[in-house]
C-alpha cells in the first residue's frame, strides 16, 4: 500500500488528536457494547486478512478522513490506512477515499463507526460546498455555520464546514457576545442590551446583535457593534441595511438560507451568510466499504 497522503501546504490542518480521540473512542465503546463484535468474532477466523477501500457511491466533498482512520487504528494499530482523498477533496462516484489492509476482524468491527462519522461529516462538507458555489458569482459573502450541531460532535462538524469551503461562527457561548431577540426583549431594548454587554465583557470580546427591522438597525448604528445579524430580511431590505451600515460593522444575513435563496442574499453585499441547515440537516454522503 502507498503511505498515507501528506497534507499539502494549503490543505486543511487536522484537528488535534487529543480533541478527536475521545469522541471516536466513545463511539467505538458504544458500538462494541459489553461483549464486542460477537458476529465478526463468530464468523471470521482470527487469522483472516482484509484488503479493501472505502469508496464513494455518489460525488461530493470529503471530510472526516482522519476521524475514520482513527476509528480503525484505535480498534487495532495493525490496521494500515492509506488516505486517497484528504480533507476537503472532491470525490467522484466509485473513487476510493481510504484504503485499508489488516486483520479482518478489526476492520469489520470498526467499519460502522468509521462510516457513520465519515458519511456524516462528508455530507456536511458537501452541503457547505454547494452553498459556497451558489454564492460565489454573486458577491464576496462567506458561508458560516451556527451552533446548531450534533451534541458532542461540534468540533468535528465545524471542521467539516471548513472542509467544504465555509467558515465557523461561534464554537460556544463563551466565544463572543451574540445578543438575540429574546435577550433584547428581556433587557428592555437594543440600547440597554448593548450597553450592558459592553460594560460586562473585556476589550477583546466581540459583540454582535441581531436585528429584525431597519429601525432596530439604526438604533444599533447609533451605539455601535462589531457585527450585526440581519435576521429574516428579504433581499431589498438586506440591501438597504448593508447600505446603512456602510462597512461600520460586519453584516451577517440569516434565516432559512438555501442554495436557491443564497445567491440573491449574497448579491446584497452582506459579509456573511449563516445557516444551521448545513450542520443539523445535511444528508450524509453515501460511502461504503468494498472488499478487494
Amino acid at each position: 500500500m502507498r503511505p498515507i497522503a501528506a497534507l499539502t501546504q494549503d490543505a486543511l490542518a487536522p484537528l488535534p488528536h487529543l480533541l478527536v480521540e475521545p469522541i471516536v473512542r466513545a463511539a467505538l465503546l458504544e458500538d462494541l457494547g459489553r461483549a464486542g463484535d460477537i458476529t465478526t468474532d463468530a464468523v471470521i477466523p482470527a487469522e483472516a486478512r482484509l484488503r479493501g477501500a472505502i469508496a464513494a457511491r455518489v460525488s461530493g466533498v470529503v471530510a472526516g478522513v482522519d476521524v475514520a482512520r482513527l476509528a480503525f487504528t484505535l480498534i487495532d494499530p495493525a490496521v494500515m490506512v492509506a488516505i486517497d482523498r484528504p480533507e476537503g477533496s472532491r470525490v467522484e462516484r466509485g473513487e476510493a477515499v481510504l484504503r485499508l489492509e489488516g486483520p479482518a476482524r478489526s476492520i469489520l468491527s470498526a467499519e460502522r463507526v468509521a462510516l457513520n462519522l465519515l458519511c456524516r461529516l462528508s455530507g456536511i462538507a458537501t452541503a457547505t460546498s454547494a452553498l459556497v458555489e451558489a454564492v460565489r458569482p454573486h458577491g464576496p459573502a462567506r458561508i458560516v455555520c451556527t451552533r446548531k450541531t450534533t451534541p458532542g460532535l461540534r468540533a468535528l462538524e465545524k471542521q467539516a464546514v471548513r472542509a467544504g469551503g465555509g467558515a465557523n461562527h461561534r464554537f460556544g457561548l463563551d466565544d463572543a457576545v451574540l445578543i438575540k431577540d429574546n435577550h433584547i426583549a428581556l433587557a428592555g431594548g437594543v440600547r440597554p442590551a448593548l450597553e450592558r454587554a459592553r460594560a460586562a465583557v473585556g476589550h477583546l470580546v466581540k459583540i454582535e446583535i441581531e436585528v429584525d427591522t431597519l429601525d432596530q438597525l439604526d438604533e444599533v448604528l447609533e451605539i455601535g457593534a462589531d457585527a450585526i445579524l440581519l435576521d429574516n430580511m428579504n433581499p431589498d431590505t438586506l440591501s438597504e441595511a448593508v447600505r446603512r451600515v456602510n462597512r461600520r460593522a460586519i453584516t451577517e444575513a440569516s434565516g432559512r438560507i438555501t442554495a436557491a435563496t443564497a445567491p440573491a442574499i449574497a448579491a446584497t453585499g452582506v459579509d456573511l451568510i449563516s445557516t444551521g441547515w448545513i450542520t443539523h440537516s445535511a444528508p450524509i454522503l453515501d460511502l461504503g466499504l468494498d472488499v478487494a
